[in-house]
C-alpha cells in the first residue's frame, strides 16, 4: 500500500510511518514541523512538508501520486494540537488547527483522494465518565477544548460517510508512552518541545534535567488522590492503527478505543520510574488543571475482539522502561 501519514514526523506519526515501512509500504510523512522532527523520521520514510489548511498542496499531492500510476491506498491522519492544558487558555488555536485544517484535508480527500482515512482520536472526547473503564458508546461529553476539537472531527467525518461514502476509523487512545523497539534497538521516541507528558518528564528528573515533578492535584476521588489514566505503548497503538486501516476494506465506519484495560494514578508512575530508573525522583504537589477528569480507563475490548489486536505492553514497568532507554539516548545523541 501507498499511504499517506499526516503528522508523520511526530511521535505516533512517525512510528507508524516506520511500521508501515517495516511491512513492505510505502509511507509518506506529511508535516509542518512545528512539533515534528525530520531527523528522527524512520528509514524509508518519504517526506513532505506542508501546512494541513493547504488544501491546494493536499489536493496535489493526491493528483501527483495518481498522474505518476502510484495512487495513496488511505491517510492516517495524526496532525494536531494535543495539550488539553492549553486548550482551555487557547481554545480557538485548537479548532482552528484541529477542526478546521482537518476539514481541509477531508476536502482534498473527497475531491482526489482515497476514500479511507483512520483518524487519531481521543479519549477527551468522554470528558469525565459516568462508568469506567469507558466504552465506546458512552457519553461524549468532553471537558477541555482539546477533547471538543477531536469530536467535531468525528462528527464531520459520521457525515461524511453518511452522505459522501468516506470510509473511516476513529481510534480514541489514551496516554501514549514508551519507544518503538526493533531490529536496530530503540531509535526514537517522545521528543515534544516543550514537554507537558508526565512519563518524560518524569524521567526528566530521572536525569537530573528538571528537580521535580509536579503533581496537579491531591484531591481527586481517587485511591491516592491523584488522576488515573490508561497508558497505552506507542508500538501497540501502531500495530492497531495498521489494522484498523485493513478492516476498513470490509466496513465503512470503525470506532475503537485502545488503551490497556489498567489505570495508573500519577504517582504510581512516578514509583514505576523509581524502579526502572533507579534514581529519587522528588514531587512538587500544585493545585489542579482545568479540565482534568480524575479517571480516564479504556475498555479496548472491542478492538481486541474484532481487530484482533494483541497489545504486547501491559505493564507500567515496561512501557517507562523502553522510555527510559530513548531518554538517555535523546540526550546523549
Amino acid at each position: 500500500m501507498k499511504i499517506l501519514v499526516t503528522g508523520g514526523a511526530g511521535y505516533i506519526g512517525g512510528t507508524v510511518a516506520g511500521l508501515l515501512v517495516q511491512k513492505g509500504h510505502q509511507a509518506v510523512a506529511y508535516d509542518n514541523l512545528s512539533h515534528g522532527r525530520r531527523d528522527l523520521l524512520p528509514a524509508g520514510v518519504d517526506f513532505v512538508e506542508g501546512e494541513l489548511s493547504d488544501r491546494t498542496k493536499l489536493e496535489n499531492l493526491f493528483i501527483d501520486a495518481k498522474n505518476q500510476g502510484a495512487p495513496f491506498d488511505g491517510v492516517l491522519h495524526f496532525a494536531a494540537l494535543i495539550e488539553a492544558g492549553e486548550s482551555m487558555v487557547h481554545p480557538e488555536l485548537f479548532f482552528r488547527n484541529n477542526t478546521a485544517s482537518t476539514l481541509s484535508l477531508l476536502e482534498a480527500i473527497l475531491a482526489h483522494g482515497p476514500r479511507r482515512i483512520v483518524f487519531s482520536s481521543t479519549a477527551a472526547v468522554y470528558g469525565e465518565p459516568e462508568v469506567v473503564p469507558i466504552q465506546e458508546d458512552a457519553l461524549l461529553l468532553p471537558t477541555n477544548a482539546y477533547g471538543e476539537s477531536k469530536l467535531l472531527v468525528e462528527h464531520m467525518l459520521a457525515w461524511l460517510n453518511r452522505i459522501h461514502g468516506l470510509r473511516y476509523a476513529a481510534l480514541r487512545y489514551f496516554n501514549v508512552a514508551g519507544a518503538p523497539e526493533g531490529p536496530g534497538g530503540i531509535t526514537r521516541g517522545e521528543a515534544h518541545q516543550p514537554e507537558s507528558h508526565l512519563i518524560p518528564l518524569v524521567l526528566d528528573v530521572a536525569l537530573g534535567r528538571r528537580q521535580s515533578i509536579k503533581i496537579f492535584g491531591e484531591d481527586y476521588p481517587t485511591p491516592d488522590g491523584t488522576c488515573i489514566r490508561d497508558y497505552i505503548h506507542v508500538s501497540d497503538l501502531a500495530d492497531a492503527h495498521l489494522l484498523a486501516l485493513d478492516a476498513l476494506n470490509t466496513h465503512d465506519r470503525l470506532i475503537f478505543n485502545l488503551g490497556n484495560g489498567k489505570g495508573f494514578s500519577v504517582r504510581e508512575v512516578i514509583e514505576s520510574a523509581r524502579r526502572v530508573t533507579g534514581h529519587p525522583i522528588p514531587v512538587e504537589n500544585c493545585p489542579r488543571r482545568a479540565g482534568d477528569p480524575a479517571f480516564l480507563i479504556a475498555s479496548s475490548d472491542k478492538a481486541i475482539r474484532e481487530l484482533a489486536w494483541k497489545p504486547k505492553y501491559t505493564q507500567l514497568d515496561d512501557i517507562v522502561r523502553t522510555a527510559w532507554v530513548w531518554h538517555q539516548k535523546r540526550y546523549a545523541m
